[in-house]
């Protein structure tokens, strides 16, 4: 049997008449992290993430009974009781770490399995933290059921119905012998081409070459334990550790919804979520071992450090917390949302780009500051780092140099890894009549509005496809996009371009999972206008109309703040076009129900 555990040591241990195989990486001093892998799976599903893990833990790896090297329980109906799997989780612990508690991590049926022995009297003192993925405890899944069901709102049965969708699998799997035949036939076969096409897997050597047999004994996961816990859940079912919950955004399996009640049984919860699909140990390991290592540290000898960080979203950030930033700032209402993405926003020394890295910060997201201005750039990461982000880092870029941003993606890819949330924010004002613009006016416009966006779709968009996990891409265009006006003829050139570009990319890049949004902002009370430029007038002209329209823009006073809130909401939503303030959003409907008004409205002089 391959397998990607490399230099990995191996022990059996027995129990309850199975033979465990054991792997362990690492340095056997150091905490103990024990991996508990899901179905289809064996253990090396996690050897990416053990990998990275080992360099500063004891990494402890076991094929569940009936998979890959342990053993099978006869008979198989009865043998794979989550009792039973629970004495099997203590005889590794205490093979491997008979003297310390455990940091346990479980994925998919691994963190079925896990949330049973974070529970359950007699594994108290042995757990030291959990860290769930993709997998939420039977108990409290029958609870959440029991809920909806007897109380039936509309939306409760809306989720119902949902996941009742996504969990066909179970009903099958539920089916005597068809499933076996399916697994040591064709779906074993196929299995692997499938989840290489739907979970954009890299090819290696997962799954091993024992999974039509693993597949086959793991369906008695199902038949010795869903009914009859989700028909008579454990009302004593609460977390006696620390937990972690990691919720893949994309997973076809398991609603982001079955979570909504976890606090009540894991007090001081502690939520992450990920833009991956359901098999995260294999495509964003890079990712889970920095969430695990920050959440074993802060835990480890049963203390804990607040505010600690990891490098990537460890377990000292704030806004990934359980009602952290739950306040009036942008960030709050989507304080779970982003915690650990790496989101990169352009023109994020001031305004609505500041705004916005703040906003994200709060969300608990890692920020990349770019602007051409290097301080105000510095400044915007040192804020983001203490309103809540757990990294944030700065880069003096000329967005409108193709060179420059092509630089800046493979630093960033190298350094920080690949960008989640890519925000194309910089740009530049300029006003005059197109008979006084010139064609250096043009270039310079063009350069920084409509370029910098073109690059910043380029090259990390590319990259976001490449790693096949999705994100999203927010271009910052302008209600001056489709609201002509005499005055702005080079500006809303740039900005309808840039709302075109949005639309076509949206449309190319969906098949892939990457959402493009374009956000209208309309009047803000931002920076642009004192370094806006006039065209045809001298330079006092212009000075003069610079503090007009700054003191205009000030009387209207919309906040970027708002912006900020609206740019978080479409990456939420994926929204197509978000048309922000409500002169942008009337202009907006204008120009679909009556274009010859707002033809009318442009030839008005501005009053400047």
């Amino acid at each position: 049997m391959s397998t990607g555990l490399k230099g990995a040591r191996e022990r059996r241990v027995r129990t309850g008449g199975v033979e465990l195989c054991v792997a362990e990486l690492g340095d056997p001093a150091r905490p103990a992290v024990l991996l508990v892998h899901g179905y289809p799976d064996s253990k090396e599903v996690w050897s990416e993430v053990a990998r990275r893990l080992a360099e500063n833990f004891h990494v402890v790896l076991y094929d569940v009974r009936g998979h890959g090297g342990s053993t099978a329980p006869a008979p198989l109906r009865g043998g794979f009781t989550l009792e039973k799997l629970t004495d099997d989780f203590l005889a590794v612990a205490d093979a491997v770490s008979p003297d310390r508690p455990v940091h346990l991590v479980g994925h998919d049926w691994g963190s079925v399995q896990a949330w049973e022995f974070v529970t359950v009297a007699r594994t108290e003192g042995r757990i030291a933290s959990f860290t769930s993925m993709s997998g939420p405890s039977l108990d409290h899944l029958g609870h959440w059921i029991k809920r909806r069901a007897k109380r039936p709102t509309p939306r409760g049965v809306a989720q119902l119905l949902g996941q009742g969708a996504k969990s066909w699998y179970v009903y099958a799997l539920h089916t005597p012998v068809l499933p076996e035949l399916a697994w040591r036939g064709p779906l074993g076969r196929r299995w692997p081409a499938i989840l290489r096409r739907t979970e954009k897997l890299p090819g290696t050597s997962y799954p091993t070459s024992s999974l039509p047999r693993d597949a086959a004994h793991g369906a008695w996961l199902y038949r010795d334990n869903v009914r009859a816990r989700l028909s008579r859940p454990r009302t004593d079912a609460y977390a006696h550790a620390p937990v972690q919950l990691i919720t893949p955004t994309g997973d076809a399996f398991l609603s982001e919804r079955l979570y909504d009640d976890l606090e009540r049984w894991a007090p001081g919860l502690v939520r992450r979520t990920l833009p991956a699909k359901h098999w995260v140990p294999r495509t964003r390991p890079d990712q889970l071992a920095s969430w695990i290592a920050g959440f074993v540290l802060a835990h480890e000898n049963g203390g804990h450090r607040p505010g600690s960080t990891d490098g990537g979203g460890g377990a000292g950030s704030t806004g990934a917390r359980t009602g952290a930033g739950t306040g009036a700032a942008p960030g709050g209402a989507y304080a779970q949302r982003f915690g650990g993405q790496l989101v990169l926003v352009t023109g994020a020394a001031g305004g609505i780009g500041r705004a916005t890295a703040f906003a994200f910060a709060e969300a608990g997201a890692r920020i990349m500051a770019v602007d051409l201005d290097r301080e105000g750039a510095a400044r915007t990461a040192e804020l983001a780092r203490l309103i809540g982000a757990p990294e944030a880092w700065a880069e003096q870029t000329d967005v409108g140099d193709g060179q420059a941003m092509e630089k800046l993606a493979e630093k960033v890819a190298t350094e920080y890894g690949i960008v989640d949330v890519l925000v194309n924010n910089a740009g530049i004002g300029l006003s005059g009549a197109f008979l006084d613009t010139t064609a250096e006016d043009w270039k310079k416009v063009l350069d920084v509005n409509l370029w910098g966006v073109i690059h910043g779709c380029r090259v990390f968009g590319k990259q976001m496809a490449e790693r096949g996990q999705g994100g999203h891409i927010v271009n910052t265009a302008s209600a001056a996009a489709y609201q002509p006006s005499k005055a702005l003829p080079a500006y809303s050139t740039s900005k309808a371009a840039v709302l075109m570009l949005s639309e076509c990319l949206r449309a190319e890049l969906a098949g892939q999972g990457i959402g493009v949004s374009a956000i209208c902002p309309g009047f803000v009370n931002t920076g642009i206008t004192s370094t806006a430029r006039f065209t045809g007038v001298s330079a006092e002209e212009q000075d003069r109309r610079r503090r007009k329209t700054a003191r205009l823009y000030g009387l209207r006073n919309y906040p970027p703040e708002k912006v900020a809130d609206a740019v978080l909401r479409a990456v939420v939503r994926n929204q197509a076009v978000v048309p922000v303030t409500p002169e942008a959003r009337g202009a907006r409907l204008l120009s679909r129900l009556a274009p010859g008004a707002l033809r009318a409205i442009a030839r008005v002089e501005p009053p400047l």
